[in-house]
């Protein structure tokens, strides 16, 4: 019922997803667009409220088809699995939409799954016997095995009902929390995605300069550049599912939050002054590789947005069209940090020995 969680979240949270216009901004604002993103985006109005309306009925109506016999339940099977199959298509979500779909195979029987194997041969062949003594009423005995596997598929079956009743309650609850465990092993949790829909994309681009004084007017910034994530405006959205760059998708959260919402973008900053190899090996592009590491580093807040297609813009190959907000985090050098870094009991970076 993961979907219905997540249709549910949807239809009682942002007011978007009621007036069927959240998908005029998803494809733009999503964690990390891929090319099929930069298309889609400008799709007609209409077809981004055919979207909306069609993921209410997948989310909403289609999982109940599950309790409406077999034909039903395969239909159900098929919308589910097409619908993840457009989310890999027209997104980087990671694995999350692969993982959904191996619940959905159970939703066709051997019948249905008959064609993928050889006849009447192997594991095939040993089904379809099993099933025509269990039609003609001559099922072996079962062994004492089998029963102990029966009362422990029922007791696990008795034991996750209970747990899921708070679950069940939350499903039906106004104030329903998503993503959300309910007992301390967490064998039983709630999920929802998208709730809300951020409505422009907003970047934190980290840049580091060599010069000594962050304030000089002729300071040269340089940008890091992230494995994934928008920064570089002239290059292509990339293409990683179901891999997932867990660093990329923390900096599009912390981007429409603040850096001391985030401690951990400080952290990364002061790694970089020290030319860390371990955080610089998350990254795509080292503005310093072979060089000095720079002395500040700072945060710059952008607005980001799809170029149109076949406009000027696109034409000299950007994807991408940016607009300073102003400062993430103000510059930072590795002296400047040392208190920050104790107060937290974090390592301090080393400083090179021709600034100490």
């Amino acid at each position: 019922m993961d979907e219905a969680a997540t249709g549910l979240i949807k239809i009682r949270g942002d007011k978007c997803w009621r007036d069927l216009t959240c998908m005029d901004y998803h494809y733009e604002t999503q964690p990390v667009p891929n090319p099929v993103s930069y298309y889609l985006h400008r799709s007609p109005w209409w077809f981004h409220r055919f979207e909306t309306l069609s993921n209410h009925f997948i989310e909403l109506i289609a999982p109940f088809f599950t309790f409406m016999g077999r034909r039903m339940c395969m239909v159900n099977g098929a919308i589910q699995i097409l619908f993840q199959l457009v989310l890999i298509v027209s997104g980087n979500l990671s694995f999350l939409n692969w993982l959904t779909i191996v619940p959905s195979l159970a939703c066709f029987d051997d019948a249905a799954l008959g064609f993928l194997f050889r006849s009447g041969v192997g594991a095939k062949g040993t089904v379809l016997q099993i099933q025509n003594q269990d039609a003609a009423g001559r099922a072996p005995r079962p062994s004492r095995g089998m029963l102990v596997r029966r009362v422990v598929n029922v007791s696990l079956g008795i034991l996750i009902g209970w747990l899921s009743v708070p679950v069940v309650l939350n499903l039906l609850s106004s104030r329903q929390v998503m993503n959300t465990s309910f007992d301390p092993l967490r064998i039983v949790n709630t999920y929802g995605a998208f709730g809300s829909i951020t409505k422009e994309r907003t970047e934190v681009i980290i840049q580091g300069t060599l010069s000594p004084d962050p304030k000089d007017p002729e300071v040269v910034w340089e940008e890091y550049q992230f494995l994934c994530k928008p920064g570089d405006v002239y290059r292509r959205p990339c293409v990683i599912s179901p891999y997932h760059y867990r660093l990329d998708w923390l900096m599009w959260f912390a981007a429409f939050q603040t850096y001391e919402q985030n401690e951990w973008v400080i952290h990364i900053a002061g790694r970089l002054l020290a030319n860390d190899t371990t955080v610089l090996s998350l990254l795509r592009h080292n503005p310093f590789q072979g060089r000095d590491p720079p002395r500040w580093v700072r945060g710059e807040h952008f607005i980001y947005r799809f170029s149109r297609p076949g406009s000027a813009s696109a034409a000299q190959g950007k994807w991408w069209l940016r607009k300073r907000i102003g400062a993430y985090f103000p510059p930072v050098d590795l002296e400047g940090l040392r208190v920050y870094f104790q107060s937290r009991n974090w390592p301090h970076p080393h400083i090179p020995a021709d600034r100490s």
